[in-house]
């Protein structure tokens, strides 16, 4: 037989109970569809926030890698310009010295010659001491592997990549004062140097142009792997919208019918006043 009591309301202490767990599923469901987020704090997914975390973290690293190594290839670039500029004048310059070589050529027109030889030797250092990336200075010998040189191109420290340009002014390529066109013995012996700077302004263009290649494949590498990361963060982070809608309009539905029921539960003890009577 069941106990008839005033004191203790089974009925309404279970349906109080029963809508504290439907209004904690639906303001669950309601935050989530609010954020998109399936996880908005530790209590969500305790493991799956640190994974967040970490994913957040590699993801951040991998962006910001991307773009060091597009600011580094437009670096590059701008250095392989002066560089390209400097392999055009010094290709006129061995032109001169091969029409200074000639018999026909009599001290004046070596001088005339000489002239914009000069000219052109002096363009080669200006270049070399005005090519800048954002202020920095490219071609004078101070981009080194261990200091500009030294492109960060992963979310972690180790991730580099390393370049050295040499100094390309005319005494470090091997054009130097004394290189004159104003007598014929010396003619032959500025070609000689000249195939040599040539050479080296060649090799270094090459080895430029090999890395900015490089570099081109690293930004579509840390981009591909930047999306797929943010695939993952996403699978353990985001909200399905579809289920907690759904599960949202379920609680609405639980919500009302417990209230109802907490109604009817308080409501029923009154029925007990007729034992009174």
């Amino acid at each position: 037989m069941t106990m008839l009591s005033i004191n203790t309301n089974v009925g309404a202490l279970k349906s109080a109970q029963a809508s504290y767990s439907v209004n904690k599923s639906m303001e669950t469901s309601m935050q989530r569809l609010s954020t998109g987020k399936r996880v908005n704090g530790a209590a969500d997914d305790a493991a799956g926030i640190q994974i967040i975390n970490r994913l957040t973290a590699e993801i951040q690293g991998l962006n910001m890698a991307t773009r060091n190594a597009a600011d580094a290839h437009a670096m590059l670039a701008t250095a392989e310009g002066a560089t390209q500029e400097i392999h055009t004048i010094l290709l006129r310059m061995r032109e001169l010295a091969v029409q200074a070589a000639n018999g026909t050529m009599d001290a004046a027109d070596r001088t005339a010659v000489t002239s914009e030889f000069d000219a052109l030797e002096a363009e080669i250092d200006r270049i070399n001491d005005n090519t800048t990336w954002a202020g920095l200075l490219l071609t004078d010998g101070s981009f080194t592997s261990t200091g500009r040189g030294q492109f960060q191109v992963g979310p972690d420290g180790s991730q580099t990549i390393t370049h050295t340009i040499e100094d390309l002014d005319s005494s470090g390529i091997g054009v130097v004062p004394e290189l004159t066109l104003v007598t014929y013995t010396n003619c032959a012996s500025v070609i000689t140097a000249l195939d040599g700077a040539i050479s080296t302004v060649g090799t270094e263009r090459e080895q430029i142009g090999a890395v900015m290649n490089r570099l081109d494949h690293t930004i579509a590498n840390l981009s591909q792997v930047s999306v797929q990361l943010q695939l993952s963060k996403g699978r353990i982070e985001d909200a399905d919208f579809a289920a907690e809608t759904a599960n949202l309009a379920r609680t609405q539905v639980l919500q009302q019918a417990s209230m109802a029921m907490l109604a009817q539960a308080n409501a029923s003890k009154q029925n007990m006043l007729a034992l009174f009577n």
